[in-house]
C-alpha cells in the first residue's frame, strides 16, 4: 500500500512537498502516477515518473508548477507542488502501475485515464490539499 502525507492548507503562490510512501512491496519495478480528485470531479492525472529512466510527464494545467521525483533506496515517490491556485484543491492520491509504465509512446491523460486506472496495482489513501487565503 501507499501512504501519502504533506497535504495542508496553504495560502495561494505557496508550496507543499507531498509524500507517498511504499510499504509491503518495493516500487523499483513500478511506475508512479499523482492523481488529484477535487469535490464533484473526476479523478485526473497530474504527472508520472517510469520506474526505467525516471522519465517524467505532467498534465498541462500543472507543467511547470509541479515536479515528481522518486526515491527507490527510500521507496518514497514525492511530488513538489509549488505556485498554487486554489483550482489545485483536491486529495491527492498516488498509485503504482506496472503495465502502463509512463511511457514515451503514451500522453498522460491516456495512462490516467478513468478506463485505465484498473491497471494501477497499488494506491494511497490521498492526502488533502488546500489552496485558500
Amino acid at each position: 500500500q501507499f501512504v501519502e502525507s504533506g497535504g495542508t492548507l496553504v495560502q495561494p503562490g505557496g508550496s507543499l512537498r507531498l509524500s507517498c510512501a511504499a510499504s509491503g512491496f518495493t516500487i523499483e519495478h513500478y511506475a508512479i502516477a499523482w492523481f488529484r480528485q477535487a469535490p464533484g470531479k473526476e479523478r485526473e492525472g497530474v504527472a508520472c515518473v517510469a520506474s526505467t529512466d525516471s522519465g517524467t510527464k505532467y498534465a498541462d494545467s500543472v507543467k511547470g508548477r509541479f515536479t515528481i521525483s522518486r526515491d527507490n533506496a527510500k521507496n518514497t515517490v514525492f511530488l513538489q507542488v509549488s505556485s498554487l491556485k486554489s483550482e489545485d484543491t483536491a486529495v491527492y492520491y498516488c498509485a503504482a502501475d506496472s503495465f502502463l509504465g509512463c511511457r514515451d509512446d503514451n500522453t498522460l491523460e491516456y495512462e490516467t485515464s478513468s478506463s485505465n486506472l484498473w491497471k494501477y496495482d497499488y494506491w494511497g489513501e490521498g492526502t488533502q490539499v488546500t489552496v485558500s487565503s
